[in-house]
Parts: structure tokens; sequence; C-alpha cells
């Protein structure tokens, strides 16, 4: 209670003394902080159990804990959700992006914590995936209900989880532009001055945190060394003609996995299966053990044989063939290892997976190209595999900018920013044409659920059909006769259309017009003679509450050309949607979403 009178007093006070956009900085700078602060916890709790058990057991003991690690991360993960959580952890950026398409940007407060106290044990413990995706949804999280206790509208709630998520990039790969660039891709954020500077204050704020409490220390400490040149430009289109396929590969594999995960009813049959089959893949191919920032790291200084010295069979790394064939191998096994991770019941985010499948990807074709010497030069197998990571990103992702200033902000520079244009541009136009939706968006664009950079689509999303339903019109039995339809209808309704709706069931039969009531109404000798079921007609279209969106509702009305629409719900008579009130509503939503 006290303190509820607090906030009361400082929200007065702050509608006195502070304006809503300088707020909105305050704010954006906060959310930017936050998300900082989770990437630390996230990031150090994850190494820990990693040092803890990989380290130890592992080195000292015996190999085969490789196969045990991931089972008992997905009970410990399974424990926590069920017994102290009580609610499902959903993925990170997905379930962002669904609390934002139909939630109106309200996430529960349990999901402030749900990440950091379940994904540190799925990829410390070896579940394939990584941390930027539960990162995210942390601090996206934090600034939606920060949002909610200061009372602040839709779109500034939206705002502040983009902030939330340009601040987690921003301090998990110290790329704060990239960051900024990543927010607007992924989340749609309309773009305008007003969103620009929060994001700026929020990407700031969690960068300058990063450095606060990891020094200088980079997640992918690159330098570049060969500079670009104009010769390997067909080689660079053939890497961005490949990554587009295996990002197809990646989405394909990925949504399959689990629509399979998905028809298995049972949690612990899910954790059994799923643990089981990643406790296999990373016995026999261990650097597909968590994020895999190790091996992209060494690959980059090239050094494979360090990425590829754990392999069971103790393979001859020093054999070119072999070391591409297990390369190959990771590339192909990676997406498995991380579906298996998310359908046994891990949290993690996908976004590492994606590097770690992009630089291998890109160093594999550098290592064919020069075995096979298509160049009278050797080419540049470090580049490669930084631009391969990508051309990944921009096909899975389906965020080409966010790839490009990713890998030119890490890097350091600009030398490699033609062969990463080219690779992202070819890797996702391939992959759109074939995969209108990435990974992250594919469930909520099925549906049709997605906010995009379309302004007209994304309005329609906000908007919500039950708002805009008007139940003022009064229903008449298909027996009604005309006397009765105009005694106890026309006369009591101040509306032009009556539902014909079945007595017992309220299922809507057709309806009836004043139009087709007006060359009988005043004929009192067919008043007992005609009834409902004689008058009515279909309706042009039907809308349905549970499945149709404001999409498809718009849609409806500008096929038919109807001014009213009836509205089931649950096939029952549920009430009328008007062109004029949907219209209505649609330019409020507009200007709202314009203004803010």
């Amino acid at each position: 209670m006290e303190f509820k009178k607090v906030l009361t007093k400082f929200l007065i006070w702050r509608a006195k003394n502070i304006s809503h956009k300088q707020f909105i900085y305050i704010l954006s700078m906060l959310a930017g902080f936050l998300s900082g602060v989770g990437a630390v916890i996230l990031k150090n709790l994850t190494h820990f159990f990693q040092h803890l058990l990989e380290g130890n057991l592992v080195r000292n003991i015996h190999h085969a804990f490789y196969f045990v690690f991931p089972i008992i991360g997905f009970a410990l993960v399974y424990l926590i959700i069920k017994y102290v959580l009580r609610n499902k952890v959903s993925h990170g950026i997905p379930s962002t992006l669904y609390a934002i398409s139909k939630r109106k940007g309200f996430m529960r407060q349990y999901q402030i914590f749900g990440s950091i106290l379940t994904a540190p044990i799925t990829v410390g413990f070896g579940g394939s995936v990584g941390l930027e995706g539960p990162t995210v949804a942390t601090g996206a999280a934090i600034s939606s209900n920060m949002a909610r206790l200061f009372h602040l509208s839709q779109n500034s709630r939206t705002l502040l989880i983009s902030c939330a998520a340009a601040g987690a990039m921003s301090a998990i790969f110290k790329a704060p532009v990239a960051a900024i660039v990543f927010a607007i891709e992924v989340f749609s954020l309309d773009l305008t001055l007003a969103s620009l500077v929060p994001l700026l204050l929020a990407s700031v704020s969690a960068i300058i945190t990063s450095y606060f409490f990891f020094g200088n220390d980079i997640l992918l400490p690159f330098t570049i060394e060969d500079k670009f040149a104009l010769k390997d430009v067909p080689f660079y289109i053939l890497l961005g003609t490949i990554a587009g396929f295996v990002s197809i590969y990646f989405t394909e594999m990925y949504d399959r996995i689990q629509r399979f995960f998905d028809k298995i009813g049972s949690p612990i049959k899910r954790l059994v299966i799923g643990g089981i089959g990643i406790g296999l893949l990373v016995y026999f191919i261990p650097p597909l053990y968590g994020e895999g920032f190790d091996v992209i790291n060494n690959l980059v200084q090239g050094n494979p044989e360090k990425a590829l010295e754990n392999n069971f069979l103790n393979l001859d790394i020093s054999n070119v063939y072999i070391t591409i064939a297990l390369l190959g191998g990771l590339v192909v096994f990676k997406i498995i290892a991380s579906s298996l991770t998310f359908g046994a019941g891990g949290v993690g985010g996908i976004f590492a997976p994606t590097l770690f499948m992009g630089s291998i990807m890109g160093y594999t074709v550098a290592k064919i190209l020069n075995l096979f010497r298509f160049t009278d030069s050797p080419i540049s197998e470090s580049n490669f595999t930084l631009v391969g990571m990508t051309g990944l990103m921009a096909g899975v992702l389906h965020a080409p900018l966010t790839a490009i200033f990713l890998i030119a902000e890490v890097t350091g520079g600009y030398e490699l920013f033609i062969p990463l244009m080219i690779t992202a541009t070819i890797s996702f136009t391939i992959t759109k044409y074939f995969l209108p939706h990435s990974v992250y968006t594919m469930e909520l664009g099925r549906k049709g659920e997605l906010i995009t950079h379309n302004k007209d689509h994304a309005v329609l999303t906000l908007m919500d059909i039950e708002s805009v339903v008007e139940k003022n019109f009064i229903a008449v039995p298909p027996s009604m006769t005309l006397g009765d339809i105009v005694k106890e209808a026309v006369i009591k309704s101040n509306r032009n259309i009556f539902p014909v709706v079945h007595p017992e069931n309220e299922t809507l039969i057709g309806i009836i017009l004043l139009d087709d009531l007006r060359p009988v109404m005043f004929d009192q000798s067919l008043y007992k003679e005609v009834t409902a079921n004689d008058l009515m007609q279909n309706p042009m279209a039907i809308i349905d509450l549970e499945k149709d969106r404001m999409t498809d509702v718009m849609k409806k009305f500008q096929d038919t050309g109807a001014w009213n629409l009836p509205v089931i719900s649950k096939d029952r008579y549920y009430g009328f949607v008007s062109k004029s009130k949907l219209l209505t509503a649609y330019r409020r939503k507009l200007i709202d979403f314009a203004v803010n």
C-alpha cells in the first residue's frame, strides 16, 4: 500500500516536471543498463557451470560426462519451470515478438527471472544454443513491466522493449550500431527521430555497463589481416549462394524438429528423447557443446585443429580432407543439436548457433577453394569465416543489415564491407524467396500475427477485432412472422440489419436487410404468411472471432464491398463489424502509431 502511494506521488511529480519525451529517454537508458546487467549475469553463470563441469569432470575423470551433462541440465530446467516458475519459459526473441504482436507489449513478471534461472543451466550443461535470445527476453520483460508500472502506452512499451533488445546485443557483442539495427530489423520498429534517440541511449548505456563489468574482453575478438581483393568477388557470390541454401536447411530442419516435439504431449518424454539425442551428439562431437564461440575464434585465427582436437575417432586432423569432412559435419549437426535442445525443454537462443554454422561454412568453402587452387593466390580463410557468419545471419534471421554491421563492428573496421554486402544480399534474397519468414517469426507469420515494416499491416495487427464489434442488433428466429419482425425488431431497432439466429444453438442462419423488408412491411395481409426464413439472405462473408485476424477482416470488406459483416464466436452469433467503425478505429490507431 505504501508503495502505491509513493508511486502515485512520483507519477504526479513526473507529469508536472518531466515531459513524456524526457521520461522515455530516462527509461531507455535504464532499460539499456538493466539489459547489460542481465547479459553479465547470464554470461557469468553460464561460464561458471561450464568451467565447473567441462573443465574438471571431463578432463580429469571421463569423456562420457559429455553424454550425461545435457540430460542433467534439462532435468534441472524442467524442475525449475514446474516447481519454481510454474510457467512455461518460451524462446527469447519469438516470445518477445509474440508479446508485441498479440499481448500489446505486456510480458508477465516471471519472464524477468525465467531466462536467468534456466538459460545458464541449459547452455552450461551442454545445450547447443546461445544466450543472446534469453538476454533479450530478460531485458524485454524488465522494460515491459517497467512501462506497465509507469502506465505508459502500448507504443511506449514497444519502444522500451526494442531498447532492451538493442541494449542486450550491444552489451554482448560490444557493437552498439549493430544493436540498434538489430532492434529495428528484427522488431520491425518504425524508425523515426523519436525512436532513434532512445535506441541510441539504450545501446550506449548497455555497452558502458558491459565495459564496466567485462573490461575490454570481446566475445568475438577479430582483427582483419587480409585486405579485400576484387578478384575474390566471384567467390563471395558463391559463398552468398551457399549461405542461402544452408539457411534454408537450417530453418527447415529447425521447423521440422520443433513440429516433431510439439506432437509429443508429455514433457518428460520430450526431455528424455531430446536429452538422449543431444547427449549422443555432444559425446561424439564435443565442439557442439554449448555456444561454440571458442570454435569460431579458433577458425578465424587459423587453428581448425584446435577446434577439432576432441573428435571421438581420433582422426588425423592434419589431413585436409578429414578436416573438411569434420567441419562439414559440424555445419550439418549443429542445428540438429540446437533443435533437440529446444525440443527437450532447454531455454536458449538461435543467434549463437547461426554464427557457429556460418563461420564453419565460410571457413570450409575457403578451404575447399584453396585445396583445388581455383585462384593463383590463396583465398583468405579468416575473411571467409567472418563473411560466412554474415551470410547465414542474413538468411536465417532475415536480418542482412544487422549481419553486415555486426561483423563490421566486431572486426574493428570496414575493410570487408563490400564482401559482407554481397554475401548478405545474395543469401537473404535466396532464403526470402523460398521462406518468407525467419526462424524468429515463422510461427507468428503463418498466423498473420506478425508486426512488419509495412505500416498498414503493422497497424492492423495491433488492432483488436473485439474492440470494433457492435452488439446492438436485434436477432430474430427463422420462424418469426413478418408482423412480429416489424413489431419486435424494426420498430425497436435503430439498425437496418437483423441477424436470423437459431433459437436453441444460437448459430447464425442468415441476415435480413431493411431494404428487403420495405417492399412487404406495409402489406398487412402478409404479416402472418411471410417468415424470417423467407426474407433472409446469406451474408456476403462471415468474420470468425477466433480465426480471423484484422488483416483478414479488412480483406473481406474489400472483396465483398459490404458495409456490415456478421461475426461468429465458437460457431455462435456474436455481433457485427461495420466498415465505418473499422476505418475510424484504424485511423485512430494509425495516428497513435505515427505520433508515438
